[in-house]
């Protein structure tokens, strides 16, 4: 069954939050205070970062890019939620189908922008920490954009080409239980086996080589740069590993979170949709909320300009 526009039921309201329908105005009031905190932390360290000069350098500019991409993905995800929460009272939530294949090509677009970015900031420490005497010469503020760009190019291609091929897929259901639209859940609403299975191969390919491949090399990345610490001087050890802690975490909140989200599909598949539901919400919420953390409290550099922004506003 094809059409223009398809109903997909939001699992926030209908799904994961049927037992908690009447405690939709608190929910809603939650929601919106997570949305307010994640745009005004992300913007925060990202404004200190652009203004201050002593910051311009490729490690804090790929910070700023990473919290970019997680501002730009909470605005995608937590106004739909917000809007669900407001129909929910309606009984059914609906959204087209080139609306919801929207959301999850730029959904599943940025996610892996965020890993490959991430690879680029693994090397860009690397090079800093193993090669100092060549940093300068190795990373130019051009090379920096020509990472950048192929950051964000290269996985918008090729979830592009994924999307299209999505969005020829007959589908069988209507019921989407998540609670915002991603490519590999419209996928599974086909009824095309032949076509589905090319989709998800061709998913699986673009997933290694956009998040698996770049996980692996930041890594490996950290691995040779610890190796390199433990033949080096304490304090240079631990000013190093002060730099790179930040963004291993981030790393580990991302694996995270793709790891759980790949175990929920599978328990999806066995019907658990309410258990399932909530704690994907509870990951997303988790990830977009701890990076600005992590990069505003871990980074001292960034800690010192953001105490004192504040104070200044306190004092004025």
């Amino acid at each position: 069954m094809t059409s223009a526009g398809f109903n997909v039921t939001s699992s926030l309201t209908l799904v994961g939050f049927s037992s908690l329908s009447g405690h939709s105005s608190l929910l809603f009031f939650v929601f919106l205070l997570l949305y307010l905190f994640v745009l005004f932390s992300n913007s925060l360290v990202v404004y200190i970062i652009c203004s201050q000069r002593a910051l311009h350098r490729p490690m804090f500019t790929f910070v700023a890019s990473v919290l970019l991409n997680s501002l730009t993905a909470s605005t995608l995800i937590y106004p739909k939620i917000l809007s669900d929460l407001l129909l929910s009272g309606a009984g059914l939530v609906q959204v087209s189908q080139t609306l919801c294949l929207c959301q999850g090509f730029f959904v599943s677009s940025l996610g892996a922008s965020s890993f490959m970015l991430l690879s680029a900031m693994a090397f860009d420490r690397y090079l800093s920490i193993c090669h100092p005497m060549h940093y300068a010469v190795l990373v130019t503020p051009g090379k920096v954009v020509l990472m950048l760009l192929l950051c964000w190019v290269l996985p918008a291609i090729l979830v592009g080409a994924s999307t299209m091929l999505a969005s020829r897929l007959p589908l069988c259901r209507v019921q989407l239980n998540r609670a915002y639209c991603d490519i590999s859940s419209l996928v599974s609403l086909s009824c095309s086996g032949a076509k589905a299975q090319l989709s998800g191969l061709y998913s699986l390919i673009i997933a290694t080589a956009t998040v698996f491949l770049p996980a692996a090399f930041v890594l490996f990345s950290y691995a040779r740069i610890l190796f390199i610490c433990l033949w080096r001087s304490r304090s240079f050890s631990s000013k190093a590993l002060q730099t790179c802690l930040p963004h291993l975490l981030v790393l580990l909140i991302h694996s995270i979170g793709i790891i759980v989200d790949l175990l929920l599909r599978r328990l999806q598949g066995d019907g658990e949709s309410d258990s399932t539901l909530i704690i994907s919400i509870l990951m997303m919420i988790v990830a977009t909320v701890l990076k600005p953390v992590v990069y505003g409290l871990q980074l001292k550099d960034v800690l010192t300009h953001v105490k004192r922004l504040l104070s200044c506003r306190r004092d004025s």
